[in-house]
């Protein structure tokens, strides 16, 4: 068979199930759902701030200066917690819950950990003033930084009338920086770090990650029902006698594939357009400068095409596993059996991929990001909330493209002999002896 017909044969069934797909109820259907779905994780940071707006943020404050961390908090505490109401109560308007820490690392720790929400480390320089460090990883809303600056700012002020009484040297405006947590070992007081430009990234990987899950999950499970509905109804018996069984392993995922995309671009449009409304409704609940507002910043067309690569080859991946499952069924009934086992590997990289835009950065994190199964989800929640050196992305990106045409390779021999297998229970059994019988 010449090449052109291989090729001729390979888009004859992409157009056929691209087709049948994207003409589906379900189609429509779970697009409808996604959409919403991704609408609503993009409004969360909205919904977070309105909870937020009664919450106490719980924030550490440590010193090496002896008794400056104590004049600090009571200094802070009386400026950003006393309500100017007549009658309200002391804690009717507290905003902070200020605690001291000995230890600056042991206080970052505890913000990585969840335990804090920021922690501040104060220093004197040597020209008298303060220096302000706050540690973060994305807890802590823009307006309330805001807030620790202008405690701090108070803080400065009483510092320099108490030891300066008679006024001998001039008043140095207090230094204040908001820096990673995740990275506190390397942060200094140069690194600066937005918590709104942060939160804005957490957000926009939450929708890549949970989109890229829902969509590789579901159009794999339709690789594999299609198969089988092939195979129950004996048209598979037809089909790989007019095509070979690369032909339409590879003819299926590209099409299913190209339906996949275009569901995908259908529910981007509307979390995009809710990520810019955003700022406006938080505007008018909360009033103007709330910092509900989402910065699209993060939105770049890099991380557009690290999610469009890793969508094409994740989604490669599994549906050459969902194919390869699929075949080896004789009953749309079976599909349910081996549902649960393909969806396990999804299920082991997304929590990964949680982890990490959650700000953690740890060995687990790490090795997720690299494995074929799992770095569509991991590296993608990385990449969004920055911190991915180049050569990551190239060894996660090198790995998927060497497993995806391996993985393939084995579909077609399991999907070559699995056709011809009927009244066989799906087991690890018999997809052995499919391979081997290929």
């Amino acid at each position: 068979m010449s090449m052109e017909r291989r090729r001729a044969n390979v888009w004859l069934v992409a157009r056929r199930e691209f087709s049948e797909r994207v003409r589906s109820r379900a189609f429509v259907f779970s697009t409808i759902l996604l959409a919403g779905m991704a609408v609503v994780v993009a409004l969360i940071p909205l919904g977070v701030r309105l909870a937020d707006k009664a919450t106490v943020s719980r924030v550490a404050v440590t010193s090496a200066e002896p008794g400056l961390a104590a004049q600090a908090m009571g200094t802070m505490n009386s400026f950003l917690n006393t309500s100017a109401e007549p009658g309200a109560s002391a804690t009717a308007n507290k905003v902070f819950d200020f605690v001291a820490y000995a230890d600056e690392g042991a206080a970052a720790q505890a913000v990585r950990d969840g335990q804090l929400v920021a922690s501040i480390s104060i220093q004197r320089g040597d020209d008298g003033g303060l220096r302000f460090t706050v540690f973060n990883i994305g807890g802590l809303a823009a307006d309330r930084a805001q807030l620790l600056q202008v405690g701090a700012f108070a803080v400065g002020i009483l510092d320099w009338t108490r030891s300066n009484p008679g006024a001998t040297r001039p008043f140095v405006t207090p230094a204040f920086s908001v820096v990673d947590a995740g990275d506190a070992a390397a942060a200094g007081p140069g690194q600066a770090f937005d918590p709104a430009d942060y939160a804005s990234r957490r957000i926009v990987g939450i929708v890549f990650v949970v989109l890229s899950f829902l969509t590789l999950v579901f159009y794999g499970l339709w690789v594999a029902s299609g198969v089988v509905a092939e195979k129950s109804s004996r048209v598979m018996e037809l089909l790989i006698s007019a095509a070979t069984a690369q032909q339409l392993v590879v003819g299926k995922i590209l099409g299913i594939g190209l339906a996949g995309l275009a569901q995908v671009s259908l529910v981007l449009l509307p979390s995009v357009v809710a990520l810019f409304a955003s700022g406006s409704i938080g505007d008018a609940l909360l009033g103007p400068d709330s910092g509900t507002g989402a910065s699209l910043s993060s939105l770049s067309p890099g991380l557009l095409a690290a999610f469009l690569v890793y969508f094409v080859l994740g989604f490669g991946l599994y549906a050459a596993l969902y194919a390869a499952a699929g075949s080896l069924l004789s009953r749309e009934e079976d599909l349910q059996t081996v549902a649960l086992p393909l969806s396990i590997p999804a299920v082991a990289g997304y929590l990964p991929a949680v982890l990490a835009l959650s700000g953690s950065t740890s060995w687990l994190v790490r090795v997720a990001s690299y494995v074929p199964l799992w770095s569509p989800f991991a590296m993608m929640a990385r990449l969004a909330v920055g911190r991915v050196a180049p050569w990551e992305v190239a060894l996660s990106v090198g790995l998927l493209l060497v497993t995806v045409p391996l993985v393939t390779l084995l579909a077609i021999r399991v999907y070559r002999a699995g056709v011809v297998m009927y009244g066989q229970p799906p087991s690890p059994r018999t997809f052995w002896r499919a391979i081997r019988g290929g």
